[in-house]
């Protein structure tokens, strides 16, 4: 190990706080359970519609970019609660994927949210997705989807994203969708 490497670890612990809480799935678990239960009996009801998936330049040739669809079009609905600046989603949606087939889209999404005006109709945020998709290639089997989000809404409009990471010519696709609240 470099002596570089080893200082900055050396430093690094001496300066951790020394009784970190300790992370505990079932607390993590039982609040999802809740907040799921919560977003479906007090949610209001929302309009989604994918519209774009970007594939990431870096990671693909031109002769894939070339062949796949960017414009995902499609529709979805679910149900969205607002806890001060957290936001819960649920929702399902079916749109046109990278190689024209159906796929669909279902899950749980939860976005913390910081206001960007002073009467908080702007806001800007940051959360994760625990969805299901099913693809052509997978025979349409539900697949485990979880992913990173973040959205900028305006009152009870919002675009939001979900980056789908991957390899080379695979994956790396960041999906956008707007979602309206009524």
């Amino acid at each position: 190990m470099k002596l570089k490497t080893f200082i900055f670890l050396f430093v690094l612990l001496i300066f951790l706080p020394k009784q970190a809480p300790a992370f505990e799935w079932s607390k993590w678990y039982g609040n999802l359970k809740e907040n799921v239960a919560d977003t479906w009996s007090c949610g209001r009801l929302d309009a989604y519609v994918p519209f774009y998936a970007w594939h990431n330049r870096l990671t693909y040739d031109k002769r894939h970019i070339n062949k796949y669809n960017e414009e995902a079009w499609g529709f979805g609905l679910g149900k969205g609660l607002w806890d001060g600046n957290e936001w819960h989603g649920l929702y399902a949606m079916a749109f046109k994927d990278s190689n024209f087939y159906l796929e669909t889209i279902f899950g749980y999404a939860y976005q913390y949210n910081w206001n960007l005006s002073d009467d908080g109709k702007w806001k800007i945020g940051a959360g994760y997705t625990l969805s299901l998709t099913q693809r052509h290639e997978y025979s349409y089997i539900p697949v485990p989807l979880p992913l990173p989000i973040a959205g900028i809404s305006y009152d009870r409009f919002a675009l939001q994203a979900a980056y789908v990471p991957g390899i080379k010519n695979d994956g790396n696709v960041l999906f956008m969708w707007m979602r309206f609240s009524f």
